[in-house]
């Protein structure tokens, strides 16, 4: 696994609701399992503070 991928998982799963976390730079994709509902507005800024860009 890549650093940047460390990264975009550690801001996501910090997330409280968030179970698993599966980033791929390859796809440029991040998949989310969560256990209680959590805005995509949260996970965005999660990863944006960590420098990264968040496509819809």
């Amino acid at each position: 696994m890549y650093a940047l991928c460390e990264y975009c998982e550690k801001a996501l799963s910090e997330i409280e609701g968030v179970l698993r976390v599966e980033v791929s730079l390859e796809k440029g994709s991040a998949k989310v399992k969560l256990d209680k509902e959590v805005s995509f507005e949260a996970l965005r800024e999660a990863v944006q503070q960590w420098g990264y860009k968040v496509v819809d």
